[in-house]
């Protein structure tokens, strides 16, 4: 790998790809084609998929996050010890207990960096102590289950309650900007697909105000319940009645939300008891599991059917994976990664730091030119070149039809009639 001379405080990025000598550091003042134009022809591969982390959702502006923290943040509050007693958090009493029946404390550095090893221990112990016949531990159950609670309850809000939810529009923005520059593939491709762990519905609401037509899981109208057969679908139109030729629509895209949603709920409904409806006041029996290394859950359904078309995507021929906001924690959604990279058409587009250590020093080490790792100092300060504002406006690809785009959205802010003008 070579690299450019440091000029100074010039800003700069990575743009490493694998073991080719003409990737390396990239200066901002040089433009950002470098990088720009080999993510044009990834995303014009036959088969594209999107992994979407926690990143993507949170953003900050004038010193405040304006969407929702990552998962650092969140298990920091969480775990944090209150003076006093605060019913949205572990009490004293449930942390003493928690350590002195279990020897667990909340704010050890594991759980207090990644509120999803939390969740994972608190399921595995739910998992036992609800399968276990001693009286004794149902003193133990309630507290299991009362944190458990808690968690859902405190991820829950932070999904429904900030600063996008009483008017900030920044993030549902740039997934706006995102669906709209996904989209624009050659409509004799492959729809792309769009793998998320995020519970928020940025996702869903972005591509409800472009009017993109996507496929969830989820069917029905009234009643919108979990079919996974629906992932065989595809939303066509009909060219020609006399010779029934269809054409696919443009703009379809495959949505799948790898560890639930705030607006997924279970039931009794037979053979199909997961729903989607709208987010409600309270987080009730919502299907949030923030990570799939509880295996009790992440293999049951829904989620075994989401994995299995992550697996099957990301494993067909010619087929780019972008993952983008994601860190490489989550054990299980790695391995099916890892054993895609072992196909030889497979390619790997990772936007994060590239100085983390763990699992993206792994993927550094191993020199694959087919991992492409992209990251860094952003164009300005306080920004980043891998996070999701800068993807969506600097690297994804510039299509002239975004002006168009652009001035579609002109008409239908200026033109649509006012209320006042309407009375």
């Amino acid at each position: 790998m070579v690299e450019k001379a440091d000029v100074g405080l010039e800003r700069k990025f990575s743009f490493l790809k694998g073991g080719d000598p003409d990737t390396g550091t990239v200066l901002w003042s040089d433009g950002v084609d470098v990088v720009r134009k080999p993510l044009a022809d990834a995303m014009n591969a036959k088969n594209v998929a999107f992994l979407l982390g926690a990143g993507c959702s949170s953003s900050w502006s004038g010193g405040q996050e304006v969407g929702i923290p990552t998962m650092a943040p969140l298990a920091k509050e969480f775990t944090k010890t209150h003076d006093l007693d605060d019913a949205a958090f572990p009490t004293a009493a449930e942390r003493k207990d928690l350590e002195t029946i279990y020897g667990i404390k909340l704010n050890d550095a594991e759980y207090a960096r990644n509120l999803e090893r939390l969740m994972e221990l608190l399921f595995s112990m739910r998992f036992v102590l609800r399968r276990s016949s001693h009286d004794n531990v149902v003193d133990g159950r309630k507290l299991v289950e009362s944190i458990i609670d808690k968690v859902r309850a405190f991820l829950w809000d932070k999904c429904t309650n900030g600063k996008f939810a009483h008017g900030d529009t920044t993030v549902l923005k740039l997934y706006e900007t995102f669906y709209r520059k996904l989209v624009l593939r050659d409509r004799s491709l492959p729809r792309p697909w769009v793998f998320t762990t995020n519970y928020d519905v940025f996702n869903e609401t972005a591509m409800d105000r472009l009017g993109l037509p996507y496929a969830n899981g989820f069917s029905g109208v009234v009643e919108r319940r979990f079919n996974p057969a629906t992932f065989r679908y595809a939303l066509a139109e009909q060219l020609d009645v006399s010779s029934k030729k269809w054409s696919a629509v443009d703009g379809f895209v495959y949505l799948c939300k790898l560890h639930g949603s705030i607006t997924w709920t279970e039931d009794d409904h037979g053979l199909f008891p997961i729903r989607e409806t709208a987010p409600g006041n309270v987080p009730g029996k919502v299907m949030i599991y923030p990570t799939p290394a509880k295996q009790n859950s992440s293999l049951g359904s829904p989620y075994s059917d989401l994995f299995r078309e992550f697996q099957s995507r990301i494993v067909r021929e010619q087929s780019v994976l972008f993952t983008m906001g994601y860190a490489f924690g989550d054990e299980h959604i790695n391995n099916i990664i890892y054993q895609a990279l072992t196909i030889p058409t497979f390619r790997l587009v990772i936007f994060v730091d590239p100085t983390l250590d763990g699992e993206i020093a792994k993927l550094r080490e191993l020199d694959d030119p087919r991992i492409w790792i992209i990251g860094g100092d952003g164009r300005i300060d306080g920004r980043k070149a891998h996070y999701f504002d800068t993807i969506v406006e600097e690297f994804m690809p510039q299509r002239p039809a975004e002006r168009i785009d652009d001035a579609v959205r002109k008409v239908l802010e200026t033109m649509a009639p006012h209320k006042m003008d309407q009375e």
